[in-house]
């Protein structure tokens, strides 16, 4: 049952999405006005409609639905990448994440979602003007009381004493390789996200004097083509999502 305060997903008739949140006041679109408080008690799924007669399906968001509508300030992590850290790094359920770079927040959403109620997000940024659209971008997913943003440089040092996993979106994540061997657990992972291959060899470069304390280095770019499918003909679409940036994975001894 849909409540005041809650977060929904309006789609109309040709598919638009519009996130709001539940209260009292009403909302304009071009399709007409909506009530937005006669969406309390009713069900997701459901239907309203506009002072034209228009109508809107009712869903609850999800976090790629709250991730779309934020803020954006720097470029973000896509959920292609996104998905990939969680999964090769094998980030679970209260598990104690220490990021940098957090830029929008993007990422920082993503695994606060993924860690749950009883973990920990905490997020280096240098930046106070991303810090803050994080921030922001973090209260809107609901998400404040498992993530922590703070105005420091990573490459000045970790003040926790312990992490389950580090990632990176930096343009040199090797100077953070002294302090992962401090604070990163045996078996965790430390992410580094670079967009290109100068960054990535520098890495491995520096990455060698730390190899004893880290195995399985790896790195992976992600690629993503979708297809249309029609009734006559299935085939690839004329764009897709390509090269965003090259992850490299690596796992404390």
């Amino acid at each position: 049952m849909i409540r005041e305060g809650d977060k929904v997903l309006l789609i109309d008739k040709r598919g638009k999405r519009y996130l709001v949140t539940v209260s009292e006041r009403e909302f304009h679109t071009d399709l007409g006005i909506l009530k937005l408080s006669e969406l309390i008690g009713k069900e997701y799924g459901s239907r309203i409609t506009s002072h034209k007669g228009e109508e809107f399906r009712v869903i609850k968001p999800d976090i790629n639905d709250i991730i779309a509508k934020m803020r954006r300030g720097p470029q973000i992590i896509h959920p292609k990448d996104a998905g990939i850290i969680v999964a090769y790094a094998g980030i679970s359920p209260g598990d104690t994440v220490i990021e940098a770079g957090v830029g929008s927040g993007a990422l920082t959403i993503f695994l606060a979602n993924i860690v749950g109620p009883d973990g920990r997000i905490i997020s280096y940024e240098i930046r106070e003007d991303h810090a803050e659209i994080a921030r922001k971008n973090v209260e809107l997913a609901g998400f404040s009381d498992r993530v922590t943003i703070k105005l420091k440089d990573i490459y000045e040092g970790i003040d926790e004493e312990y992490a389950d996993h580090i990632v990176l979106d930096l343009p040199q994540p090797e100077n953070v390789l002294p302090h992962a061997v401090e604070v990163l657990r045996p078996g965790g992972y430390f992410v580094a996200y670079t967009p290109c291959t100068n960054q990535v060899h520098r890495f491995f470069q520096a990455f060698q004097e730390y190899r004893e304390y880290f195995y399985r280095p790896r790195v992976v770019e992600v690629l993503v083509r979708e297809h249309e499918v029609k009734r006559e003909c299935m085939r690839p679409k004329t764009t897709m999502l390509a090269h965003t940036g090259y992850i490299t994975f690596l796992r404390k001894l």
